[in-house]
């Protein structure tokens, strides 16, 4: 898709020859003369139309207007969070129609989370998944203009918006492919396929080499599978070599059984989405490559399959990690803090500012939080703030849970030094203890994003979460000029 910011008020976007045109009404008048305003004027005054978000009127050929139809709509107080509301109600209120072109123009002058929020809503609504469908129907929408008074004012942030909504995307397709679509040596592919942009390059490391490095506890989960595993590693040089990295680990379990410890079978199938976290860092790649920012970024994905062969691994086991700390494991569906230690340890070699971990980890945190917010956990005061602010920003929230020591009972056995399951009771927390033991070297983080990576029932599919916020905060690092 196409995207373009232009120099656009009410007057000259009656002139704008397109498909559809919406219009962000936040005031409860319009002053104008020109054919748009009067049009909007009329309608607030009649009442057939309300600034309430989601409220709309539509408008088929109207006298003085260029575009085939204008969708006037409510944009509430003219906040992003509302903005995105209304702009989807308008997507979804033309999405039957072929519209190919659409411009937004706003009434009243926008903020710069205002435009941001409008382009992610628009590409949101219109995404469309085809990759294994043998006569596919895609989005007919392939160019989108955003119209602002002062474009060299809001430039940064639409750049921001199209670089995000890229890596949202990205993130998407690679969530949304069934298994074996994104095998652990396909989405190896994918991270490759990054390093054609400037500053971005990729390593992956086969069984052999993971071997050599003793990532016992990844190995444990990769053996129940014929598929090789990978390790992934993924950098962005913006900055000086000096200049220490943020790190980002993504859980990829390409499909998770639950290996010895089988699942259910009902709704197994959305367990293709179990390495959401990994697809999340090669979206943020897609957006860093596209932005360059002035930082540096280190993105690792242990990728493996979790399933029950007869080499699988078996409750009861005790692995060794790269840490070298003895792991019990007591229930194999609890894998993906099993690859992630090993990848936590193995980002102390980058001597990072912070390192975020990013996993579809616990049911436990999709209950505690459902599916609107992210479970966040951190040993950094800073690092939790920042992350925090990011994601309402982004529109992309997550809510802080704790990391009490005492909740660190739970995990202990006899047999090893730590188990990789406690009590179903805090589920989301225990495993967060979990990860805590191998990243004591750095400030840390941990994203639970089980409840908001996917979407279930009629609107199945991936979300794109929370590539948003990693950048958003990402880029909150990049020094001043």
């Amino acid at each position: 898709m196409n995207f373009e910011l232009k120099r656009l008020d009410l007057a000259t976007a009656a002139a704008e020859k397109c498909d559809a045109l919406l219009v962000l009404v936040s005031g409860d008048s319009c002053a104008g003369k020109d054919a748009l305003s009067v049009l909007v004027d009329q309608a607030l005054k009649a009442g057939d139309l309300e600034t309430k978000p989601g409220k709309l009127l539509q408008v088929y050929r109207a006298p003085g207007l260029a575009c085939t139809r204008a969708v006037l709509l409510g944009a509430g107080d003219g906040s992003a969070k509302q903005v995105r509301q209304a702009v989807a109600a308008g997507v979804a209120a033309i999405k039957s129609s072929s519209v190919k072109r659409l411009a937004i123009c706003f009434a009243d002058a926008p903020t710069d989370d205002g435009v941001r929020a409008a382009l992610l809503a628009v590409t949101e609504a219109s995404y469309v998944y085809t990759t294994t469908k043998s006569k596919p129907e895609g989005r007919t929408l392939n160019r989108v203009v955003v119209g602002v008074a002062n474009v060299a004012a809001r430039k940064p942030q639409f750049e921001r918006a199209v670089a995000a909504v890229k890596g949202i995307e990205y993130a998407k397709e690679w969530a949304n492919r069934p298994a074996n679509y994104a095998t652990p040596t396909l989405l190896a592919t994918a991270a490759k396929a990054l390093a054609k942009y400037p500053r971005v390059d990729c390593s992956v490391l086969g069984p052999k080499e993971v071997a050599k490095l003793k990532m016992g506890s990844f190995m444990a989960v990769a053996q129940g599978s014929d598929e090789p595993l990978r390790f992934i590693v993924l950098r962005y040089h913006g900055a000086a070599k000096a200049q220490a990295p943020t790190v980002l680990v993504g859980k990829g379990i390409t499909f998770d059984s639950g290996g010895i410890s089988l699942k259910p079978g009902a709704d197994m199938d959305e367990m293709k989405f179990d390495m959401s976290g990994a697809a999340s860092v090669l979206g943020v790649f897609r957006a860093l490559a596209e932005l360059q920012p002035a930082i540096n970024v280190v993105g690792l994905i242990p990728a493996c399959e979790n399933l029950p062969n007869g080499r699988a691994v078996k409750p009861s086991d005790v692995v060794t990690s790269m840490s070298g700390q003895t792991i019990e494991i007591l229930n194999t569906d609890a894998e993906g803090r099993l690859v992630l230690c090993d990848a936590l340890s193995y980002a102390e070699r980058f001597k990072p500012r912070a390192v975020i971990d990013i996993a579809t980890l616990t049911g436990a945190c999709m209950i505690a939080l459902g599916g609107v917010r992210s479970g966040m956990f951190s040993t950094s005061e800073e690092l939790a703030t920042a992350l925090l602010a990011a994601g309402d920003c982004a529109l992309d929230p997550c809510w802080r849970l704790p990391l009490d020591e005492e909740y660190a009972e739970g995990i202990k056995t006899n047999f090893a030094d730590v188990a990789n399951v406690g009590a179903r009771a805090g589920g989301a927390i225990t495993a967060a203890k979990f990860l805590q033991r191998f990243a004591t070297k750095y400030d840390w983080a941990h994203l639970d994003i089980a409840g908001t990576a996917w979407k279930s029932g009629p609107a199945k599919g991936a979300t794109g979460r929370p590539v948003g916020l990693l950048l958003d905060y990402l880029l909150a690092q990049t020094p001043s000029k």
